[in-house]
């Protein structure tokens, strides 16, 4: 097996900016960048950004703040967030939302780097539950 095939690529799969005023920062990316960005149906004020680029181009997500000074977070793939919950952890970081399951799709987690900068890792998974 070659070192390519060991190691998977950690690429950003998917970000999320936080908003006061999601309406506003809504008509603000989708100006400036020419984003689609349509809310995703539920209860939760979750939108979806299409950024129009090809498959390997990450979408993300516009959302309400939870709490001042909420930072963008962007989610790197990864093929076991377990087993990458645990290698954050012995280097230092922190696991701030354990593995979480998004039905059909895959799961995720957030963490913090040792810099306290938060980021969210994502594994596909179509069997999710």
């Amino acid at each position: 097996m070659s070192k390519s095939e060991k190691k998977q690529a950690a690429s950003i799969v998917w970000f999320e900016i936080p908003a006061d005023d999601v309406e506003r920062a809504r008509k603000f990316y989708g100006d400036l960048f020419d984003w689609k960005i349509e809310r995703f149906p539920g209860p939760q004020e979750y939108w979806h950004i299409d950024t129009g680029g090809g498959d390997d181009t990450p979408d993300g997500a516009l959302k309400k703040r939870k709490q001042p000074q909420e930072p963008i977070t962007n989610y790197v793939s990864v093929n076991s967030v377990t087993e990458f919950s645990k290698k954050i952890e012995k280097l230092g970081g922190k696991i701030c939302m354990a593995k979480t399951a998004v039905p059909q799709m895959g799961y995720f987690g957030v963490c913090q780097d040792t810099e306290g900068n938060p980021f969210g890792i994502w594994q596909s998974d179509l069997n999710a539950k």
